[in-house]
C-alpha cells in the first residue's frame, strides 16, 4: 500500500522576544492549514519561531517547557478554529523554541500533535552544535544537547536537526541509521554573500551552501529532508528564507522564495525512499560496515593513536608459509637483475610534481575573501526588505535621508524610496556656506529623479555660532562640528515628521575610520553598512542613480 505524507514547510518572520504574539500567529496559521486542501499532516516551522533567534540574554524570559509549548499551541490552534468556525482536526507541528528543561536552557525543536485529544509531545531535539563565532554567540546563553534520535509518528519515522547540527555529516548519518524517513531541519540562518552565484539560482551565497548540505544528506542516505528557515531582519541581520524540500535522490521538490514569508505545501510518496535506496544502496553499505567502523569511532573518541591495522610480515625474511609462496620467493630471488627495473623505467613515464602555482585556479570560495562583484538585483531586494523590516520593528513609516550629492546618500535615498514609497521619504540638504554648489545640484538630481519630499537647511549659522568661541579650531575640528550639526538637524527633522533617519556610511569608511563619531555613524538604520565603496558604485548603476553622481 502506498504511504504518503502531506507536508507544509513554513518560512516565517517572528516578532523578536514576543512569545504571546508569535503563539497567536502560529495558531492562526495552523488553523488555516488544517482547513486547507490538501490538508497537511505536518507543519514544519523554523528554528526559534516562537521568539526570534537573536534574543541573547532574553532567552530566560521567552523559554518554556516542551509541555507548556504543546499546551499553548493547542490552545491557540483551537481558539483560531473557534474564531473562524472551522473544525478542529488532528495535525502535527514541528516548532523551534527556547526550552526550559530541568532548570537548564536549550535551543530546541519539538514535534507535537494537536487536535487529537490532549496535546502530545512526541519528541524534543536539543541543538547539539552551538555556533559561537562570527555573528553567533549561542553557547553564552543556552546549553548543548547531546543526542540525535529518530522517533515514531502516526505517518512514519522522523528525526529533527537544528541549523548547525546539519553542517556535521554525522548527524544526518545517525538519524538515517535510526530509520528516519524524513529529517526536519529547522534553521535561523542569517544571509551572507552578495556576489553572483555560479549556479544561477536566486539567493545569497549562504543559501547555496545550505542547498548543498541538505541535498547531500538526502542523497547519501535516501531520505526526505525538509529545511525551514526564518525570514525578516533581527538586529541588522537578515534571514533569507529559501526553505526547501529534498527528495531521497537529492532532488529538489519545492523551494521557498528569498526574503518573503511563504508556505510550501506538497505531498510526498514515502515509497520513493525504497526506490532511491535500491538505486543507490549507500545506507545499506553503511549498516554492513558500521559494526566494524564503530571500533574506529570508539578509538578516535578515546584518543587512541597507538592502534594500527594488523598486517602480515614479509615471508621472504621469516620463511614461506607454504610451498607456493616459497616458489614465488625463490623465483624472485633467483633473478635479482632480470632487467625488469630498467624495463619499468622505459615503460612508465616519470611523474611530474606540479607546484601549487601551476594548478588550476581555485574557486573564489576556497579560503580567500569573497569577491567584490555583487549580484545587484539580489542586493536591492535584500536591502529594501531590510529597510522595511527595520522600520516596521520601530513602528515608523517615514524616513529622512541627508542628501549630500554623493553616491552613498543617493543610493540610500533610492533604496528608501523603493522600500517605503517616495511619498514617505524626506531628502534633507544641509549645506554650509562654503559647500560646493555642485553638491546641491547633484542632490537635487536625486530628489527630482525619485520625486521625494525635500527640504534645504543651511547649517552655517549654527556652525559659525559655535566656532565663534573656538577661533583656533583646525579644519578637522571644524569638519567634525559640521558633521555633528548635520546629524542634529537630521534627527530633529525625523522627530518633526515622525520618521527615522537612515545612515549613509559604507564599510570602506568604517574600516578606514573615515567617519565622525556621533555624527554620520549615528542613524539607527544603515543600509550600506556592509557594502564596500566599489559595491556601492555597482549598486548605484543598477538602481539608476544619475551617472554624474557616480562618476
Amino acid at each position: 500500500m502506498t504511504r504518503s505524507l502531506t507536508l507544509a514547510v513554513a518560512q516565517l518572520h517572528p516578532r523578536k522576544g514576543d512569545y504571546a504574539w508569535n503563539l497567536a500567529r502560529v495558531g492562526d496559521l495552523i488553523a488555516r492549514l488544517a482547513g486547507a486542501e490538501p490538508r497537511p499532516q505536518v507543519v514544519h516551522l523554523p528554528e526559534t519561531v516562537m521568539s526570534g533567534y537573536f534574543v541573547e540574554g532574553g532567552v530566560r524570559d521567552v523559554a518554556v517547557t516542551a509541555g507548556a509549548l504543546a499546551t499553548d499551541l493547542d490552545g491557540s490552534y483551537r481558539a483560531a478554529c473557534s474564531a473562524s468556525g472551522s473544525p478542529v482536526r488532528a495535525i502535527d507541528v514541528v516548532a523551534g523554541f527556547y526550552e526550559r528543561w530541568r532548570g537548564t536552557l536549550y535551543n530546541a525543536a519539538a514535534y507535537v500533535r494537536l487536535g487529537d485529544g490532549d496535546p502530545q509531545v512526541l519528541h524534543v531535539h536539543r541543538k547539539a552544535f552551538l555556533p559561537t563565532y562570527g555573528l553567533f554567540d549561542e553557547e553564552r546563553f543556552v546549553e548543548r544537547g547531546h543526542e540525535v534520535r529518530a522517533f515514531d509518528t502516526p505517518w512514519g519515522r522522523a528525526a529533527i536537526l537544528i541549523c548547525e547540527d546539519a553542517w556535521h555529516s554525522l548527524s544526518g548519518t545517525i538519524a538515517a541509521l535510526d530509520d528516519a524517513e524524513v529529517i526536519f531541519i529547522s534553521s535561523a540562518a542569517p544571509a551572507r554573500g552578495i556576489h553572483p552565484r555560479d549556479d544561477g539560482m536566486p539567493g545569497p551565497a549562504t543559501v547555496a551552501r545550505w542547498e548543498r548540505l541538505v541535498r547531500d544528506i538526502a542523497e547519501e542516505h535516501g531520505v526526505f529532508v525538509s529545511l525551514s528557515n526564518l525570514v525578516g531582519s533581527e538586529g541588522g541581520k537578515v534571514f533569507a528564507g529559501c526553505s526547501a524540500l529534498l527528495g531521497p535522490h537529492g532532488d529538489l521538490r519545492v523551494r521557498g522564495p528569498e526574503w518573503e514569508e511563504a508556505m510550501l505545501v506538497t505531498t510526498l510518496d514515502l515509497g520513493d525512499i525504497g526506490r532511491a535506496r535500491a538505486d543507490t544502496p549507500l545506507l545499506a553499505d553503511l549498516r554492513s560496515a558500521f559494526p566494524h567502523l564503530s571500533r574506529s569511532l570508539d578509538a578516535a573518541e578515546r584518543g587512541d593513536r597507538a592502534g594500527r591495522t594488523p598486517f602480515d610480515a614479509d615471508d621472504r625474511r621469516t620463511g614461506a608459509a607454504d610451498g607456493t609462496r616459497a616458489a614465488a620467493g625463490a623465483t624472485r630471488g633467483a633473478t635479482p637483475d632480470d632487467g625488469r627495473a630498467d624495463s619499468a623505467k622505459g615503460t612508465f613515464p616519470s611523474v611530474r610534481i606540479v607546484e601549487a602555482s601551476e594548478s588550476i585556479d581555485a574557486p573564489e570560495s576556497s579560503g580567500g575573501p569573497p569577491p567584490l562583484a555583487i549580484n545587484a538585483p539580489l542586493v536591492e531586494q535584500w536591502l529594501t526588505r531590510f529597510i522595511r523590516d527595520e522600520m516596521t520593528h520601530r513602528g515608523f513609516e517615514r524616513a529622512v535621508v541627508g542628501i549630500s550629492g554623493g553616491v552613498d546618500s543617493a543610493v540610500t535615498a533610492f533604496l528608501a524610496a523603493r522600500a517605503l514609497g517616495p511619498e514617505r521619504v524626506l531628502g534633507l540638504r544641509m549645506p554650509y556656506r562654503t559647500s560646493s554648489p555642485e553638491s546641491l545640484e547633484h542632490a537635487q538630481l536625486v530628489i527630482d529623479a525619485l520625486g521625494i519630499d525635500a527640504r534645504t537647511l543651511d547649517i552655517s549659522g549654527a556652525v559659525d555660532g559655535y566656532l565663534a568661541h573656538e577661533p583656533e579650531a583646525d579644519p578637522t575640528r571644524r569638519g567634525n562640528v559640521m558633521a555633528r550639526v548635520r546629524m542634529i538637524a537630521l534627527f530633529d527633522q525625523s522627530a518633526r515628521i515622525r520618521g527615522v533617519p537612515l545612515g549613509t556610511g559604507n564599510k570602506t569608511e568604517r574600516l578606514f575610520g573615515y567617519f565622525t563619531w556621533h555624527a554620520d555613524d549615528s542613524p539607527p538604520i544603515n543600509p550600506l553598512g556592509d557594502l564596500f565603496k566599489t559595491q556601492v558604485w555597482a549598486l548605484a548603476r543598477h538602481l539608476g542613480v544619475p551617472e554624474v553622481i557616480i562618476s
